[in-house]
C-alpha cells in the first residue's frame, strides 16, 4: 500500500505518461519518425468519441438507477446482513463479481454503492479495502454476459469477417466462449479466490475509516411545490404519468427489438434498459434529472481521459513509411513464441500488456482480431479459446489500470492510490487461476 501511495500518480497523469511511453517505444521499434507518431496520435484522439459517450452513459445511467429509492432500499436490506468486517468484505466482493459477470456497467456501480452502505453500517471495516473489493469483481466482466469480444464473435455479418481477415466466416456461439464449461469454472474460481484474498487482507487493527460526513449521499429528491403555488411547467416536471409513459415507450422498444426482432443485447440496449428503468423507479422527470446530474460527476474522468487513450490507440495501430505498427509487432512477438498449447496463454498476456495502453474491449478487438485469429487458425487453436483469452487479458490488468476505477472512485470519494495496493494482490491471485485455466483448456 505504501508503494502505491508513493508512486502511483493521478489517473490522468498516468494516461499522459502512457502516451509518451507508447510514442517513445513506437519510434525505434517501428522505425517511425516523431512526425509520424504525432500524426498517428492526433488522428486517433477523436476516434472513440461514440464509444466514450456510450461508456459515460452506461456509468451515469447505472449510477442513477442505483440511487433510485427502491434500489437503495434493497441495497440497505442486503447490507444489514453482514455484522463483521470480514463478512462485509466477502459479501461486497461476491455481489460485485456476480453483478459484473451479468453486466459490467451495473456491476461496477452497484458494487461501490453497496460498499458505501456497508461502510455506514459495519463498525471497524477498512473503507479502502471495501472499495477495492467492490472494484475487484470487475475482473470477470469480459468473461461474462456483457463481454464485448465474445458477443462480437457471436454476431454474424460482414463486420466479423472483415475484422478477422476472413477467418471467422461463421459466428462463434457464446457456448464456445462465455458459457463454455472451462470459462464458467475459471470465473467461479476467480470469484472464490479474490473473495478469500480480500477477506484475508483486512487489517487486524488501524483500519482506514472514512469521515462519516463523506459517506452521506447528495440529496436528489426535489421538493414538490404546494398545490396552490404549482405552475403548469412544474406539474409536468413532477408528473408520474409522464415518467411512466416515456418509460413504457423505451422498454416496449427493447422488448420488440430483443424478443420480436431477435436483436443483440448490446451496449446500446444496456443503456436504454438502465435509463428507462431508472426513470420509472425515480417516478418523476425532475427527480430523474436531479439524480442524473449528481451521477454525471462520476463520468468526468472518462470524458477527460478517453481522448488520450484513443490517441494512444492511434500510436499503437498507426502504420508509418516502414510498414510497421506497434500493435502488430507486439502480437507477432507473442505468436512467434507460441505453439498449440501456449498460444492462448501468450494471447492472454499480449492482451494484458496492450490493455495498459488501450483499456477498451473494442480497442483490443480492432488491434488483435486481424492477427490473433489468423495465427490461431494456423496453430489449430479453437477460435472460441482465442477470443476468450483476449477477453480475459483485457479484463485482468484492469485491476491495476486505474481508468475503469474512476467512476467507483468518484462515488467513493477516494483516489486510485488508495485501492491499487489491494488490487495488485488480486491481480497476482486471479492471474494464477486464469493462466492455469487457459493452459488446461488448450491441452
Amino acid at each position: 500500500m505504501r508503494f502505491m501511495q508513493r508512486w502511483l500518480p493521478e489517473p490522468f497523469v498516468f494516461a499522459i505518461l502512457l502516451t509518451f511511453a507508447a510514442a517513445l517505444i513506437a519510434m525505434p521499434v517501428c522505425r517511425q519518425t516523431p512526425i509520424e507518431v504525432i500524426e498517428h496520435w492526433g488522428s486517433g484522439v477523436w476516434n472513440l468519441l461514440a464509444f466514450a459517450m456510450q461508456m459515460s452513459l452506461v456509468l451515469v445511467c447505472g449510477a442513477t438507477l442505483a440511487s433510485a429509492p427502491l434500489v437503495k432500499k434493497g441495497i440497505r436490506a442486503i447490507a444489514s446482513v453482514p455484522k463483521t468486517p470480514a463478512a462485509a468484505i466477502a459479501m461486497v466482493t461476491l455481489l460485485s463479481a456476480i453483478a459484473c459477470w451479468l453486466n459490467w456497467g451495473f456491476g461496477l456501480i452497484v458494487g461501490v454503492v453497496f460498499a458505501k452502505e456497508l461502510a455506514r453500517r459495519v463498525q471497524g471495516v477498512d473503507y479502502r479495502l471495501l472499495i477495492a473489493s467492490a472494484y475487484s469483481g470487475f475482473v470477470v466482466w469480459h468473461a461474462g454476459l456483457s463481454g464485448s469480444i465474445p458477443l462480437t464473435m457471436a454476431t454474424p455479418g460482414e463486420a466479423l469477417i472483415k475484422a478477422t481477415n476472413g477467418v471467422l466466416v461463421n459466428p462463434v456461439p457464446v457456448t464456445d466462449t462465455i458459457l463454455h464449461p472451462y470459462n464458467l469454472v475459471m470465473v467461479l474460481l476467480v470469484i472464490v479466490a479474490i473473495t478469500v484474498v480480500n477477506t484475508l487482507m483486512h487489517p487486524k487493527k488501524d483500519a482506514f475509516v472514512l469521515d462519516p460526513a463523506l459517506l452521506r449521499d447528495e440529496e436528489t429528491e426535489p421538493a414538490k411545490p404546494a398545490k396552490e403555488d404549482i405552475t403548469p411547467a412544474q406539474r409536468l416536471e413532477h408528473s408520474r404519468l409522464l415518467a411512466l409513459l416515456v418509460s413504457l415507450l423505451g422498454l416496449s422498444y427493447l422488448v420488440i427489438r430483443l424478443f420480436v426482432r431477435h436483436g443483440v443485447f448490446d451496449l446500446g440496449a444496456v443503456i436504454m434498459l438502465f435509463l428507462f428503468i431508472g426513470l420509472l423507479l425515480h417516478s418523476t422527470p425532475i427527480a430523474y434529472v436531479r439524480a442524473f446530474s449528481v451521477a454525471a460527476k462520476g463520468a468526468a474522468g472518462i470524458i477527460l481521459q478517453f481522448p488520450f487513450y484513443a490517441g494512444i490507440m492511434g500510436i499503437i495501430t498507426g502504420v508509418g513509411a516502414s510498414g510497421l505498427c506497434l500493435g502488430t509487432i507486439t502480437a507477432d512477438a507473442c505468436i512467434a513464441a507460441s505453439n498449440h498449447v501456449t498460444y492462448p496463454l501468450l494471447t492472454f498476456l499480449c492482451a494484458a500488456i496492450l490493455n495498459m495502453f488501450v483499456p477498451s474491449g473494442g480497442g483490443h478487438w480492432a488491434i488483435q482480431a486481424p492477427i490473433m485469429f489468423s495465427a490461431g487458425e494456423a496453430l489449430n487453436v479453437d477460435p472460441g479459446l482465442t477470443g476468450i483469452a483476449i477477453a480475459w487479458g483485457d479484463a485482468w490488468t484492469n485491476l491495476i489500470q486505474p481508468f475503469w476505477a474512476l467512476p467507483a472512485l468518484a462515488i467513493a470519494k477516494l483516489s486510485a492510490k488508495d485501492i491499487m495496493g489491494f488490487c495488485l494482490i488480486d491481480l497476482f491471485v486471479s492471474g494464477i487461476v486464469i493462466i492455469g485455466g487457459l493452459l488446461l483448456w488448450a491441452l
